[in-house]
């Protein structure tokens, strides 16, 4: 008999599995959807007609600090002790992937499966925190991490603009509140009766359960996991593939052996929009089955993003100035200065950095062979909601760069790669005097479906013609990912409404990240034409 552990997300209890367990239950199976400590009255355990009761022993102050992770995560490993079946299948959704990993690491001997439902892996000294929508919210919680407290409003603020979640009052994150719940994943597929009854049940959430970091020894690193991506929102099985093959490294672990997935076609809240359907993908996630991706073959077994830069370029004097290089051509008088913005998210442990890749080594050495300062930064764009420090961080390498008194700062181009397009928006939206060219290269110009972190601040479609701004060169890869391609086609249409040119240079056959794993003369031609375009306007 398989025995499931289902760990909803933040604000939320066992009484949102109830469509869920009456199928698996009716199929044989033990189902217990916990409500944590904290979040409600209890757990609803065992089989038949279930009774709610407690799992936690620890008492909530009525303020929410004395609930943190590391609260929940004992209340799961109480229930998986208590549980007769011998290995159980723990799932968790949203939040609840952060307990059961920390129950799943001291307790792998009892764990049969771990199942992500449609909530990213997240990694050891990962806060929950990082996936709340609303970055006011984010900032007030943060608050806990710093050791502060003081998340309770005493400043006689809500916590923050209640678009997309709740404000901190008293140490809780309160709930959305109706019409915002989307913000917290696709609400796609969900009945009006069940969206009534969530926002009606929903509970505030501790604010320490988001603050505090999970904590993993490893134990359960090679515990067998499958993931169900909920494809309304914007996952799936072919974005996690696009991960794998020219996303960051830290990414091929997703198509690890221990992994599987499952596509379903619904929102974010699956057992209250496609509850029988979800439970059968929990019973075939328990017998192992599932798709596996896997890493391309290829000759040269190197990471994409330590492979070659597609041109032969010569290596010229460079210098460090904190986190940015400067790539120096050979020559006099002040020169014009191309900053290469790099994509992500990078693991903040990934070595070598940006910078140091061949890659951005390729374009800061190119630029300076043709006269021009290459500037290539680094920047703190980890996950999805980082995009302001990493516009801060590319904000003073600009300013560094034009300080230099090598460089002409009233020549200055910016060249945004993948996702580091999204940091493009506010330099089109206010474009200074002295940015004389915006290159983008298969960038994102709008967060992706499923991106809710990222901030609104950060969508160059609506920020193309908002004000008289520089040329802008594109360059796109006919073989880009769907996602990224739609961002595009978005951004032209704005541009075309805008009156504001944009030159396209295609690559037809290039895939995302093509002068890396397709070094074809196609590709060369179109890196040379971009970068001929971006110094023809900061010469002109």
């Amino acid at each position: 008999m398989t025995a499931f552990v289902l760990v909803s997300g933040p604000f939320t209890g066992g009484w949102l599995w109830e469509e869920t367990v009456a199928p698996l239950r009716a199929a044989g199976s033990e189902a217990y959807p916990v409500t944590l400590t904290g979040m409600g009255a209890g757990t609803l355990t065992g089989t038949g007609d279930p009774t709610p009761a407690r799992i936690g022993d620890r008492q909530d102050d009525g303020a929410g600090s004395a609930v943190d992770l590391e609260t929940h995560i004992d209340d799961l490993v109480r229930l998986i002790d208590d549980i007769d079946t011998p290995r159980v299948v723990l799932v968790g959704h949203g939040y609840g992937l952060h307990p059961v990993l920390g129950a799943a690491d001291r307790r792998p001997e009892r764990v049969a499966r771990i199942v992500s439902l449609d909530t990213s892996l997240p990694e050891d000294g990962e806060a929950a925190v990082r996936s709340v929508p609303d970055p006011a919210v984010r900032a007030r919680v943060a608050d806990v991490a710093a050791g502060s407290g003081e998340v309770d409003g005493s400043d006689g603020s809500d916590g923050g603009e209640r678009a997309g979640g709740g404000g901190v009052d008293g140490g809780r994150v309160s709930p959305p509140g109706p019409g915002e719940w989307a913000r917290w994943g696709s609400t796609e597929g969900v009945p009006a009766e069940a969206l009534e009854r969530l926002e009606r049940l929903a509970t505030p959430q501790p604010a320490g359960t988001l603050a505090q970091p999970l904590r993993l020894t490893g134990a359960a690193a090679a515990l067998p996991t499958t993931g169900i991506l909920c494809t309304a929102g914007g996952s799936g099985i072919d974005v996690v593939r696009m991960l794998v093959e020219s996303g960051p490294p830290q990414f091929r672990a997703l198509a690890d052996d221990r992994m599987r997935y499952f596509d379903l076609g619904t929102g974010h809240w699956p057992m209250l929009s496609a509850p029988q359907e979800l439970a059968e993908l929990l019973r075939r996630a328990a017998a192992g089955e599932g798709h596996r991706l896997t890493v391309p073959e290829a000759a040269d077994e190197r990471p994409a993003h330590l492979l070659p830069f597609l041109l032969d370029v010569p290596e010229v004097p460079r210098e460090r100035h904190g986190r940015v290089d400067m790539h120096l051509p050979d020559a006099d008088g002040p020169r014009p200065a191309v900053v290469f913005v790099h994509g992500g998210p990078v693991s903040p442990d990934q070595r070598p950095t940006p910078r140091d890749t061949p890659f951005l080594l390729g374009y800061g050495r190119y630029a300076a062979s043709l006269g021009a300062v290459g500037a290539t930064p680094d920047h703190r764009l980890h996950g999805l909601a980082d995009f302001p420090p990493a516009a801060e961080d590319l904000a003073e390498a600009v300013e560094l760069v034009r300080a230099d008194p090598r460089v002409d700062g009233e020549r200055i181009a910016l060249w945004f790669f993948s996702a580091g397009g999204l940091l493009a928006a506010d330099w089109l939206a206010v474009p200074p005097p002295w940015l004389r060219c915006v290159a983008m290269t298969y960038p994102a110009l709008a967060p992706l479906p499923g991106w809710g972190t990222v901030e609104s601040r950060f969508r160059p479609v609506d920020a193309v013609g908002a004000a008289d701004g520089p040329p802008i060169v594109l360059t796109r890869a006919g073989r880009e990912h769907p996602a990224f391609a739609a961002t595009v086609e978005e951004f032209l249409t704005a541009a075309a409404r805008q009156g504001t040119h944009v030159e396209i240079v295609d690559v037809p056959h290039g895939r995302h990240g093509f002068e890396l794993v397709d070094p074809t003369e196609e590709s060369r031609a179109a890196v040379r034409r971009a970068m001929r375009a971006v110094l023809g306007h900061l010469r002109s």
